[in-house]
């Protein structure tokens, strides 16, 4: 897979619609810096955006695997396992958002009842409130420790899950190359 021609390719049928990377940007829901980025061949589209960019364009995924126009149009089947993949992936994705949205939330609580206990002093008055103090000192340090562990993990754990399930013999070559 070669990054730059794929991204050339990309450039070349954004300007076949005429629209600038803004226009395009906005349509797929990125930042015009992501688009440039993939015509520059920096990066490339996520999974899940891959099969919106094919929609959109009117070609198939291979095609833009293959940074080439192929005589070929993606038939119903293919379309439907690209999609279901890119559903996958989004809910992966969604899954892992929303666990770190939960310890970020935790995070910032801690800190602000933490902040309050030892900014006022209020935790010298009484051991019990010296306690709660600790407790909430520990529970940041626990919570960025987690957040470091599971933002890791989740990102391999997904890359397993992918390549778990998707690299069956009825998943056409050029979705494999996706995933890999």
């Amino acid at each position: 897979m070669d990054q730059k021609k794929i991204g050339s390719f990309l450039k070349e049928l954004r300007n076949e619609k005429n629209v600038t990377q803004e226009q395009l940007a906005e349509v797929l829901n990125v930042s015009g810096r992501t688009v440039s980025r993939w015509e520059t061949g920096s990066n490339m589209p996520d999974i899940s955006i891959l099969v919106d960019i094919a929609d959109y364009y009117d070609v198939s995924i291979s095609e833009i695997i293959n940074g080439e126009r192929k005589s070929e149009i993606m038939n119903k089947e293919e379309r439907e396992i690209a999609k279901s993949m890119s559903d996958y992936a989004t809910a992966e994705k969604e899954t892992i958002f929303k666990k770190m949205k939960t310890l970020s939330i935790t995070g910032i609580c801690a800190v602000g009842i933490y902040l309050f206990l030892h900014e006022t002093g209020i935790y010298a008055s009484s051991e019990l409130l010296g306690r709660i103090t600790g407790y909430f000192e520990a529970l940041i340090f626990v919570v960025v420790i987690l957040m470091a562990v599971f933002s890791i993990g989740s990102l391999g754990e997904l890359r397993r899950k992918s390549m778990r399930i998707f690299l069956y013999d009825n998943v056409p070559a050029p979705y494999r190359q996706i995933l890999t």
